[in-house]
């Protein structure tokens, strides 16, 4: 609804969460609290939370998975308990974001060492240990240090941001690699 918004640190290694006074206004944002992550991901960067804020989603550039948490309030951090996790590493040792479609049932990982989407299903919706690769997508021809991906809810396109560009670019699911 736009009254929250979170941040993760990669040196604090903490998820941040901020009250909006006004719904998507960041002007209006007010720091609340944290939840420190550095048990799982020492490195945090990537961050996704299960649409109706009970469980969260962390990947960062030390590890090598995707770490699982469950709220037992929805969206507030400070409630979240470590449930699992899993690992990404056949794909990219570097994990920097991560993105879901909003069934849960097909989960994305962008790597910095790769420099590709990687696309998983998983069996069970929102429940990583379930999670299968299917395939990949190269980023590298359009930057060579990805670090932001947001998947559309429906699944049909994903959006990556670069850093040695400077740029958004912007992906249709038929473009996928059906490779290894």
């Amino acid at each position: 609804d736009g009254t929250k918004m979170y941040v993760v640190g990669s040196s604090s290694d903490n998820v941040n969460e901020y009250d909006l006074s006004t719904a998507w206004d960041i002007s209006t944002a007010s720091y609340l609290q944290n939840f420190n992550v550095s048990s799982e991901e020492p490195t945090a960067q990537g961050l996704f939370f299960k649409p109706d804020g009970t469980k969260m989603y962390i990947v960062g550039s030390a590890g090598d998975e995707v770490n699982e948490y469950d709220l037992s309030t929805a969206w507030d951090v400070t409630t979240a308990s470590y449930l699992q996790n899993f690992s990404v590493s056949g794909q990219d040792t570097s994990p920097i974001d991560i993105s879901f479609i909003s069934d849960g049932k097909k989960m994305y990982v962008l790597g910095a060492t790769q420099e590709y989407v990687n696309e998983y299903t998983l069996s069970t919706a929102w429940d990583v240990s379930t999670a299968s690769y299917v395939r990949r997508f190269p980023v590298t021809s359009q930057d060579a240090t990805p670090q932001g991906l947001f998947v559309r809810p429906a699944g049909e396109g994903f959006y990556m941001a670069g850093a040695t560009s400077d740029r958004v670019y912007q992906y249709s699911m038929g473009q996928l690699d059906v490779s290894t």
